[in-house]
């Protein structure tokens, strides 16, 4: 979950966090040095042994149930590195034959069901934190990646079948995608009377799986106001995986898709049971066994062990755009210009380091509303800030605030929780909280249980700071590890000492990734060359590329960009009725397709 939750009030995080299960392990004893194999050794003889500390790893953390089902605590340990390097050994790179006409493809339906098709998606933040890392900008950055994922001198350099991904494409794409939808969402809830289908106001944003998983574990009263639409990533995953399998005319099994991301929450989304081709597929396809849309998920610092277990240091790889004979054209002329467009990021601060999802819908509201301004109200802190946007008449139009961090979250939750109805006649709804200390503990800014619903959407993120902060992303350690010497004269006026960084030197090194990441725009190539396009003709170009994917593969876009949440019972303190759960999740998931 996020890096930095506190101990503070355990009641108010993942419950029951205090009911950790992990469990105690004992060594073997160390046999007996002696040469002599009947002597009898004495314990003043037994030289003392300096065990290892007791140490709980991200790992051990998911597998415990009060916060993460014994299913998804397998799933998540089947995506590593290592099962990178596995699935790329284990099958051979299914063989794309392009011919002249716009990018038509032959003889593929002949190759072996054996083939995989490697594809990649890579996420801005990843970007930045590498950027930061190696002192160098965030397009090159990219090259970076691009190099070692599909050039001659990346993964293609080793490993038993040479493979390497065939594309890399960037979650930018599939974000802008997102924000044209969320934009839709608002619109059309605050101008329905009945929403229906549509979420309850406020409409939270659904990006962050660590929020998410939240809400479904401890607060189910909140899954009916977060927004349907599925996460860049898992968008990216859908559009791939539907358009090659479509393109191809090859299984979404034989499409194994890497998803390069800021936290390790990410891996938890990639194990959803909505995020599968069962969801979109055709009917012809429903009785097969599903196949996820993201089979693995790997951090930014385990890009760096993947590299390493390969032995390529990053550093070492050319800093430049692969030529034009290592890439190959996507299967659709206009989906390929569209995925590799050098189109602005959008990566500003005042869009935030978490994708802008409220900067968008701010943005699309004021361009509809001439002579509009934004007014920011800032919070108690940096991560809670709120947006009047006003109209010309100094009359306001929409209501938006923006949590960062569980501590934050923790009062947005309040404030949504409904009353408690009495049962006694007459008597007045009462906050559902029954204890008084907690009342006590919330903020004076705090409004009242049940109010908050003037506002119209807030972007909700796990990680204090953004993504940029996430919990898989390189610090300060291991930049100095990755690059030693690197970080002297940057963040710290005296030598870097082998000792923990100071929270000055931490708070640093985050405003250099965030540095990376909104310098995005003015490292592009063509930057200053073109006009900028306007945020109502983005939002038709995108919305227009969405009805061609549609209309591409004939499936609705409800049932491509959208998705569903449903509350999750914690299993901690319950009797287990199946023994060995472990050993039927591990063969389930080896029934999905996909690699796991």
């Amino acid at each position: 979950m996020s890096a930095i939750l506190s101990a503070d009030d355990l009641n108010d995080f993942i419950s029951p966090g205090v009911a950790c299960i992990k469990p105690v392990e004992s060594l073997p004893q160390k046999e007996s040095q002696s040469e002599n194999p009947y002597e009898v050794t004495t314990e003043d003889k037994v030289q003392r042994e300096n065990l290892p500390p007791a140490q709980i790893s991200l790992t051990d953390c998911l597998a415990c149930s009060g916060c993460v089902t014994s299913a998804e605590a397998v799933l998540i340990s089947l995506q590593s590195h290592t099962e990178v390097l596995n699935t790329l050994d284990s099958y051979p790179e299914l063989p794309l034959n392009f011919g002249s006409d716009q990018g038509a493809i032959q003889n593929v339906e002949s190759a072996d069901g054996d083939c995989r098709i490697f594809v990649a998606s890579i996420s801005p933040q990843v970007r930045a934190s590498l950027a930061a890392t190696y002192g160098i900008t965030e397009r090159e950055a990219k090259y970076m990646i691009d190099q070692f994922l599909m050039g001659p001198h990346g993964l293609r350099a080793g490993g038993k079948h040479r493979n390497g991904f065939t594309w890399v494409v960037d979650t930018n794409i599939m974000r802008e995608a997102v924000l044209a939808l969320t934009a839709d969402e608002v619109t059309s809830s605050l101008s329905s009377a009945e929403p229906g289908s549509l979420p309850k106001r406020p409409i939270l944003s659904s990006a962050c799986p660590g929020w998410i998983c939240y809400a479904e574990k401890t607060h189910p009263f909140i899954l009916p106001h977060l927004s349907r639409l599925k996460s860049p990533q898992a968008l990216t995953g859908t559009f791939l995986k539907s358009v090659l399998s479509k393109a191809l005319g090859v299984s979404p099994s034989q499409i194994w898709h890497l998803a390069i991301m800021p936290c390790f929450d990410k891996k938890l989304e990639a194990s959803r049971e909505e995020l599968t081709d069962i969801a979109w597929a055709s009917a012809s396809t429903e009785s097969q066994p599903p196949v996820r849309d993201v089979d693995c998920v790997i951090t930014t610092r385990e890009l760096l062990t993947l590299a390493s277990a390969r032995g390529i240091p990053l550093s070492n790889l050319p800093l430049k755009a692969l030529p034009t004979s290592c890439s190959t054209p996507f299967p659709d002329r206009a989906l390929d210009s569209f995925l590799f467009s050098k189109s602005s990021s959008g990566q500003t601060v005042e869009s935030g380091t978490s994708g802008g999802y409220l900067h968008h819908v701010l943005k699309i509201f004021q361009a509809r509303n001439p002579g509009s301004k934004i007014v920011i109200q800032r919070g108690r802190n940096a991560d809670v800030v709120e947006y009047v946007l006003m109209s010309s008449g100094d009359e306001p139009v929409l209501k938006a605030a923006r949590y960062y961090g569980f501590r934050n979250i923790q009062n947005l939750v309040r404030k949504l929780k409904p009353a408690r109805v009495s049962r006694l006649p007459g008597a007045k709804p009462q906050a559902t909280s029954s204890n008084a200390s907690r009342r006590q503990h919330m903020s004076r800014n705090a409004a009242p249980a049940g109010t908050g619903t003037d506002y119209a959407y807030v972007e909700v993120m796990a990680c204090p700071g953004g993504c940029t902060n996430g919990g898989g992303q390189m610090r300060i350690e291991d930049a100095r590890e990755a690059v030693p010497n690197g970080l002297k004269e940057s963040l710290t006026e005296v030598p870097v000492a082998a000792s923990k960084p100071t929270p000055h030197e931490q708070r640093a090194w985050l405003a250099r990734v965030d540095e990376a990441y909104y310098s995005a725009d003015s490292d592009s190539e063509e930057s200053g060359t073109t006009e900028p396009v306007s945020v109502l003709s983005r939002d038709i170009e995108i919305h227009e590329f969405l009805k061609y994917w549609s209309e591409k593969i004939d499936i609705p876009l409800s049932r491509l960009a959208y998705t569903s949440y449903r509350e999750v019972e914690s299993d901690v303190g319950k009797t287990q009725n199946a023994p060995n759960e472990t050993a039927r999740v591990v063969e389930l998931a080896g029934k999905i397709g996909g690699g796991w």
